[in-house]
């Protein structure tokens, strides 16, 4: 129950101690760590097998955050002064979904990379879903790598109030795009049938989007170094990524 509060529903160990304290039971914070490691130990094959089975998914999604940990012991050599949370979500089979969390110095992109070692040799590269921050791409497994379109809508988004004309043509043309993928879903395409969709209807104004980004930093409507032109050049630097769901089945 300790390790499910924890770990299942976020609550502290500290709060644990507290609510336990209510109800006359004396179990300090570093009490209930150590009945969870100990505990820990019976699970572990279960959870290096959920890992194996998350290895090999045919679209995995990952991001870091950082976290606080108060006492932890550098290996020699490390120079890092971070720590961090990786998340790794891995679609396999049927649709389910696996989530993995590894907590260390290693990035989200080196955490995958450990995971994917357990990927058998003969399936093909899986699909990678990330925000475009390098470190969170595997540099030493192949991927098949795809950006998060959200994300470049948001770096628009947060430019409306200065450029409402501009910015306008950006979300409405990336509104038909997502309207148009959640058709996909609900009319349940496969894979398959869902690129040939997007290439039928998502296609046409991506490549419009793709060249009016494109006309307004050659013919200088947008300063490069405008909130504007940033976000139009993380578009234009990344498109290919962005793009991935106009080329490969089942890309988000």
């Amino acid at each position: 129950m300790v390790a499910l509060l924890k770990y299942g529903s976020g609550v502290p160990f500290y709060r644990m101690q507290k609510l336990e304290s209510h109800q006359g039971i004396p179990l300090a914070a570093s009490n209930q760590w150590e009945l969870v490691s100990d505990g820990a130990a019976i699970v572990e094959p279960a959870g290096e097998e959920l890992i194996r089975q998350a290895a090999q998914g045919r679209l995995v999604h990952n991001d870091d955050t950082s976290m606080r940990i108060l006492n932890f012991e550098r290996e020699e050599g490390d120079s890092r002064t971070g720590l961090f949370t990786s998340g790794i979500v891995s679609v396999v089979a049927g649709g389910q979904r696996i989530a993995t969390f590894f907590t260390g110095r290693n990035h989200a992109g080196e955490n995958l990379a450990a995971v994917l070692k357990r990927r058998a040799t003969h399936l093909a590269p899986p699909i990678q879903m990330y925000d475009a921050l390098s470190r969170n791409a595997p540099a030493a497994f192949l991927v098949i790598l795809a950006n998060c379109l959200a994300h470049a809508r948001r770096h628009v988004v947060d430019m409306v109030k200065s450029f409402p004309s501009e910015c306008r043509y950006v979300l409405e043309t990336l509104r038909e795009v997502f309207h148009f993928d959640a058709l996909a879903v609900k009319q349940g395409l496969t894979p398959q049938e869902r690129l040939t969709f997007h290439q039928q209807n998502s296609l046409p104004p991506m490549e419009g989007l793709h060249q009016w980004c494109g006309q307004q930093l050659a013919e200088h409507k947008v300063e490069p170094n405008s909130g504007l032109g940033k976000a139009i050049q993380y578009l234009l630097n990344h498109w290919p990524k962005l793009t991935l769901f106009l080329r490969e089945p089942g890309a988000p």
